[in-house]
């Protein structure tokens, strides 16, 4: 069964899912949720794939829920998405490598759980869920022509789907705030001043930019060093430094008995390019 409204392709180990709504700047819905999510347990599952991309066709990113959506919403001919607590984990990948936390098995929150970097090309408008998307993400790359806003405040909305949790640890408590208070937009270069995306480049460098980095994840980095570090990250969100610390302890112990440190120790007295096995 194929995808509907996003395309998926796999080339040198990374995953690429592009949300492929062009003519409505990817407008988030239903049928896109449920085929992201089954992208995402597909690259999840797939031991080919190393790296996961996720972007938008055309010129924006994800301009947030289509207004189709939101109006019937309004007119009561919509139910609001969120699942129930008990139906939340067989909404996501639940992978032995990702998180376990039950914070990250909501309809919207699930990207931690995934035990592969994401990386967020944001190449365009990038508002409301589109924003609370993209924060789920692990690294956040915007094109000099992507443009941000929460806007909730502005469709009488408030700050949804753990954006709440989500921004202030990204831009601060001042700027979580000035951005969902005022629902205004944010060009490329103030949000890499804030901390909201973590490089800029120009609009016609970005696919290949990400690509390029994407390709030096697969190539020279151990998947079971991302895997646990990503999950050591998202978890250290709830932890004390103790806590946090006593859990570095006992992974790196079991990396010592891994393949990947002893392969990590052969390629660099060898001198030669690593070949990790994620084991």
């Amino acid at each position: 069964m194929g995808y509907q409204e996003i395309t998926y392709d796999v080339k040198d180990r990374v995953a690429t899912i592009t949300l492929d709504r062009p003519d409505k700047l990817n407008a988030w819905t239903r049928v896109m949720e449920a085929d992201v999510r089954r992208a995402m347990g597909e690259a999840t599952r797939d031991e080919a794939v190393r790296v996961i991309v996720l972007t938008g066709a055309g010129r924006g990113f994800c301009a947030g829920a289509d207004m189709g959506l939101l109006s019937g919403i309004a007119g009561g001919t919509e139910t609001v998405g969120a699942a129930p607590s008990a139906d939340l984990p067989a909404r996501a990948p639940v992978p032995p490598e990702g998180s376990r936390r039950s914070d990250f098995r909501g309809p919207y929150a699930y990207f931690p759980a995934v035990p592969k970097p994401i990386i967020a090309a944001l190449n365009g408008a990038t508002a409301g869920l589109g924003l609370v998307i993209a924060l789920s993400c692990d690294v956040r790359w915007a094109s000099e022509t992507a443009v941000f806003t929460t806007a909730f405040s502005r469709r009488g909305l408030i700050a949804e789907h753990g954006i709440s949790w989500m921004l202030p640890r990204l831009v601060g408590l001042p700027g979580a705030l000035d951005l969902l208070l005022s629902g205004r937009k944010v060009g490329a270069e103030e949000a890499l001043r804030m901390g909201l995306v973590s490089r800029v480049l120009p609009a016609a460098e970005l696919a290949e930019g990400v690509r390029a980095y994407a390709r030096e994840l697969t190539e020279l980095v151990s998947p079971r060093s991302m895997a646990v570090m990503k999950r050591q990250v998202w978890e250290a969100q709830f932890q004390t430094l103790a806590e946090a610390t006593a859990a570095a302890d006992v992974e790196m112990r079991r990396s010592f008995d891994a393949a990947d440190f002893k392969e990590g120790i052969a390629h660099f007295v060898e001198k030669r390019p690593p070949s990790f096995t994620g084991r």
